[in-house]
């Protein structure tokens, strides 16, 4: 009679000093502080240049200093001051004027140059023209617009010498003109990179939706509608995104047009800002006037991309 007899395998134990068996999963927390580690210069950098002046602006802005001496803390003393002042709520309108002005023209134009130079050969060499003046700074701009649109400038002489209405127009001197023909010279400085940026997108547009829409009769209007525009979302919200942005903190064009002039009639709240701040010395009205402009260009870029975020979810 044969009987089972179970063999047990004898177990070795390690020799001393050798390594023992490798840990079937290694702890995750080592590498993700090793990860973030590579990341602390960069955040001590943004929290150097960006989050420290912006805490000690706050801080301003509840106190009286003139830039000698120490600051003395008033509270909300001049929050009342910028909200009592007129002047305030001009450069609350000029700056809104701003942003829709941006939207409408830089942005407008340059999907419009973007559309007619898309799908032709060598439409690089139409977009040029276009984009060489976003290679000026905005004080040059602002130094020719000048040239162009003081009395009895370029604008007006040739408007004389054709016989044409409009010599009669203070351009700069008159208000909302002033701000008008500034946002002009902002757009021919800017709808040359919309225009490059909008041309990529497009570019970057499969192809067969667009045939497919053509096969079952779009075209024109109706195709740009139906289909190109929803495909140029997300590129629409980085445009759009940074138009917003730059246009509420907009300062060297109109500084150097007209200063916020004449009187306090095209300033916005970026020159308000300035000039509370280093021509009257009144750096704690400055600084309030610093801190509501944060909030409100990070408050309309948060609501703005919220928005836009969540349109794309539902499409």
């Amino acid at each position: 009679m044969t009987s089972r007899t179970s063999l047990a395998t004898p177990t070795t134990p390690p020799a001393a000093g050798a390594p023992g068996p490798a840990p079937a999963n290694k702890p995750r927390d080592t590498y993700r502080w090793a990860s973030r580690s590579f990341a602390l210069p960069a955040l001590a950098i943004v929290a150097v240049l960006l989050y420290l002046p912006f805490l000690w602006t706050t801080y301003l802005s509840f106190t009286e200093f003139n830039g000698l001496g120490d600051p003395e803390w008033v509270g909300l003393e001049k929050y009342r001051e910028m909200f009592a002042d007129a002047g305030f709520f001009t450069s609350v309108r000029n700056t809104l004027l701003w942003v829709v002005g941006t939207l409408v023209l830089p942005v407008g134009l340059g999907l419009f140059i973007a559309v007619l130079a898309h799908d032709i050969k060598g439409s690089f060499w139409y977009r040029l023209p276009f984009l060489l003046p976003y290679a000026i700074s905005g004080v040059a701009v602002g130094v020719i617009w000048t040239f162009i649109l003081q009395t009895d400038g370029a604008l007006s002489e040739a408007l004389a010498f054709l016989h044409l209405p409009g010599t009669e127009l203070r351009w700069l001197l008159d208000a909302p003109l002033n701000t008008l023909v500034m946002i002009v010279a902002a757009t021919w400085q800017g709808a040359g990179v919309n225009a490059l940026l909008f041309g990529i997108g497009l570019q970057s547009i499969p192809k067969e939706p667009i045939e497919a829409a053509r096969l079952d009769g779009a075209s024109g209007w109706t195709l740009f509608r139906t289909m190109t525009w929803p495909m140029l979302a997300p590129l629409t919200t980085v445009v759009v995104g940074l138009a917003i942005v730059g246009s509420l903190k907009t300062f060297d064009i109109i500084w150097a047009m007209t200063k916020g002039g004449p009187g306090r009639s095209s300033e916005t709240l970026a020159l308000t800002m300035y000039k509370e701040t280093f021509v009257n010395n009144d750096y704690g009205l400055g600084a309030a006037v610093a801190v509501l402009l944060t909030v409100v260009t990070v408050a309309a870029s948060v609501l703005y991309l919220r928005r836009q975020l969540s349109d794309s979810k539902e499409l």
